[in-house]
């Protein structure tokens, strides 16, 4: 699995750091903590899960205080139960304290994503589907989320605007139908650039298939219009379900054939994974 880059992962966390200390610093712990008072502590998994985020965790200890010492017990990817240790903690006291919350909002986010995914990822196991997430992301995090997606064993849509050709609705409308946009398209960007299209009938999909679609998404259609859309297609493009993907839908939707199956709830709907840093006597 591809880490993320050091740099964006110091940026983000200084930036959250900067949010939480602002000008003062950690009033609280500068006046009830001596300098000099070294701590132990554990950074558990409160139930179960799958873990992502370790990366920003460590950053946030570091960043704050360099004499901080780490030693992971559960990295990015690992399947946790309720009270297993994800890190241990060692040192200045103080130090611990102000990088706990950043530390953990970054653990506790990005862990709840990696979870959701891998909650449907085990649903469509034994189809070929692969779930993916979307640009339904929290600003300033997609790069993190789109990483947690993959630390529970989805797959990444497009990162945004730039990267993909992706014509929705609203596209074929404005461009004059499904011919003008997949002509003006092709037209537009180089061969090394996926061009998608977006379909809601069946009609529209073969439409698509005759002006050169590789990658039409399905959107909002029924089970029953999805398993005929899978053999019309007869593998000529990769064909994508989205638009109200379910935890309890998404196993039926991967049973009728379809490629991919994209979902922004696993991103922007995944609860935070309930996670603690408890000092030690």
């Amino acid at each position: 699995m591809m880490r993320l880059p050091a740099f964006l992962i110091e940026d983000a966390v200084r930036r959250a750091l900067k949010e939480d200390l602002g000008d003062a610093g950690d009033i609280t712990s500068a006046a009830c903590i001596p300098s000099d008072a070294m701590s132990r502590a554990r950074l558990t998994s409160r139930r179960a899960g799958v873990i992502a985020g370790v990366d920003l965790a460590l950053a946030a200890f570091r960043l704050v205080d360099k004499d901080i010492e780490t030693r992971v017990e559960n990295g990015d990817g690992a399947h946790v139960d309720d009270g297993d240790m994800v890190m241990r903690v060692e040192g200045p006291a103080r130090g611990i304290l102000t990088a706990e919350r950043v530390a953990l909002n970054f653990l506790g986010q990005l862990s709840g994503v990696a979870t959701q995914t891998a909650l449907y990822v085990d649903a469509v196991r034994g189809t070929q589907a692969k779930i993916v997430c979307t640009r339904k992301t929290t600003p300033g995090l997609r790069a993190f989320e789109k990483y947690a997606v993959r630390c529970g064993g989805g797959a990444n849509h497009r990162f945004g605007l730039y990267d993909a050709v992706m014509i929705k609705d609203n596209h074929i409308i404005a461009a004059g139908g499904i011919a003008e946009a997949m002509k003006a398209a092709k037209a537009a960007v180089g061969h090394m650039t996926a061009i998608e299209i977006e379909v809601e009938t069946l009609e529209e999909m073969e439409e698509a298939l005759e002006h050169g679609a590789r990658i039409i998404l399905l959107d909002n259609m029924t089970l029953d219009d999805l398993r005929l859309a899978v053999s019309l297609n007869k593998g000529r493009a990769v064909l994508e379900a989205s638009g109200g993907v379910t935890l309890d839908s998404v196993g039926a939707i991967a049973r009728t054939g379809v490629n991919v199956i994209s979902s922004g709830a696993i991103t922007h709907s995944a609860p935070c994974l309930d996670l603690g840093l408890d000092f030690q006597d």
